[in-house]
């Protein structure tokens, strides 16, 4: 009966891997969508390669890809090269469909593993059940977005400090050390003000252990410091190699005016980002995650008051509750928000919304009691445990038969892309048409071209070279370049017909 949590939660975990995978391959049909994933493709193919960047083909802009960009010479992403380089290790092995839901099957035990360390399994259990039925977690794990890797890595990051701070396991403590240094580096190599977002409860909770803890807790915190700042600093390194300067940030070569922080020259607003723009975001994002959040409606939050009350006297949930807050509050430093997928840049915050709503309902629900059988007691304790199991499995089941294949088949064909796109140049007859220079005339927008770059690769060297269609003069300049290919002509329009010169 001991390993009985354990086993539940392997199952949990099992059933994430499977339900991932389905979202990844049936909802958004293993193809990019959004401009984040278009980059975060490109640049994981790229890396599998072992390049961090490539020289700039001719005619740049007739080889659009988002958030790629072209700078002295070299093309390369915007992004940091954390998510890309844990990508990359599925291009390689062909498997980067199942990298997203691999990582989201570890997240639901770590999970487990976190609550049940900081409270009892039961709560473990049910925090790994609500993290696995939040449409807000499958709608983000399910793409080739960053944030399941960096939820992978906070988790990683929170089960070392609990292990520095209160050991209760025999692992040596420098590989706690290490675990906690490497996942804090590598998520500020991911997602750097999500480092600095996560990382801050901690360093407050730190400087207190720093006057109060014993000498090797204080050393093995200062280590982990050192070791994450030593690794993050590796961002810097990592500009100075695609851009010739440590300080110069990608984002702003593609947007001047993608910063942090606020005033002129910072975000699309009049004057620059300020307060009021970022309490707008705050607003929204909430507005777009409560029902997300478990799929229970605009009564996502009912627990979370109970959960306050449950882990009222456990100082080492502190750091961990204070993860979301210390998200909204860093993020409004960013004039963007995030609404589509949810609020996802405090996805990572997720851990403190099931901690707080599992311990929550636990705490609801309270023990049933040993009194003499049919007391007043033993008849309230019942009814008690009764009405909270009821309402807690009368929630989860309206969102998984209602919310969550409603909010999941909104994302289908999200902006026209679909793996169908593909299919004209996967026929029987395709490869009569190669070695082929394909030039994709826009019908709609940019997305019906860059669909199609999952049959190419950032050397240009597959069978099928996608160009996307500009003046006559660019288009000559690109066909110069590429001699011993033939010439095709697409539009997504008539997708089964290639033309030799522009239609009419």
């Amino acid at each position: 009966m001991k390993r009985l949590p354990d086993f539940t939660a392997l199952l949990l975990t099992l059933i994430t891997l499977v339900a991932v995978y389905q979202v990844t391959t049936r909802i958004y049909e293993g193809v990019p969508h959004i401009e984040d994933e278009v980059a975060y493709s490109w640049q994981a193919a790229l890396y599998s390669r072992n390049q961090l960047a490539i020289e700039s083909p001719p005619c740049p802009h007739c080889f659009l890809t988002p958030f790629v960009v072209d700078y002295n010479g070299l093309r390369f992403s915007k992004y940091p090269p954390g998510w890309a380089a844990a990508l990359s290790l599925g291009v390689r092995l062909n498997l980067r469909d199942w990298v997203n839901p691999l990582l989201a099957a570890l997240c639901v035990w770590m999970t487990y593993r976190l609550v049940s360390r900081m409270t009892r399994p039961l709560t473990g259990l049910l925090a790994g059940l609500l993290t696995l039925t939040s449409p807000f977690f499958l709608l983000n794990a399910g793409t080739l977005l960053s944030h399941i890797w960096s939820f992978f890595l906070t988790l990683t990051f929170l089960l070392a400090w609990l292990e520095i701070t209160a050991p209760q396991t025999s692992i040596p403590r420098w590989i706690s050390v290490l675990l906690g240094g490497l996942s804090l580096g590598l998520l500020a190599l991911t997602r750097p003000l999500t480092a600095v977002a996560v990382a801050f409860p901690f360093f407050v909770e730190g400087i207190v252990h720093l006057f109060r803890s014993p000498s090797a807790v204080r050393s093995s915190l200062l280590m982990t410091g050192l070791l994450a700042g030593g690794l993050a600093s590796l961002l810097f390194v990592w500009q100075y190699a695609v851009t010739g300067n440590f300080l110069l940030n990608p984002y702003t070569l593609w947007w001047e005016y993608d910063k942090i922080g606020f005033g002129p020259g910072i975000g699309v607003q009049e004057g620059g980002h300020n307060l009021y723009w970022a309490r707008l975001n705050l607003k929204h994002s909430l507005h777009s995650g409560v029902s997300d959040l478990f799929g229970w409606g605009r009564i996502s939050w009912l627990f979370l008051p109970f959960g306050f009350i449950a882990l009222r006297r456990r100082k080492a949930v502190g750091a961990a509750l204070a993860i979301a807050p210390s998200l909204m509050l860093f993020y409004m430093l960013y004039w963007i928000g995030a609404q589509l997928y949810g609020p996802r840049y405090y996805f990572e915050g997720l851990i403190s919304a099931t901690l707080l709503t599992s311990a929550g309902i636990v705490w609801l629900a309270g023990r049933l009691s040993a009194m003499r059988r049919y007391s007043r007691d033993w008849w309230l304790s019942r009814l008690r445990f009764a009405l909270t199991c009821g309402i807690v499995f009368f929630l989860i089941i309206c969102n998984l038969w209602f919310y969550l294949p409603a909010r999941l088949g909104g994302m289908v064909h999200l902006y026209g892309s679909s793996r169908q796109q593909l299919l004209p140049f996967q026929s029987q007859n395709a490869a009569d048409l190669t070695p082929a220079l394909v030039f994709v005339h826009r019908q709609k927008n940019w997305r019906e071209y860059a669909t199609l770059l999952e049959l190419s690769s950032p050397y240009l060297d597959t069978p099928f070279v996608f160009v996307f269609s500009r003046s006559d003069e660019d288009n000559q300049q690109v066909m110069r370049a590429f001699p011993g290919r033939k010439v095709w002509h697409y539009y997504p329009d008539e997708p089964y017909r290639f033309y030799t010169a522009p239609r009419p």
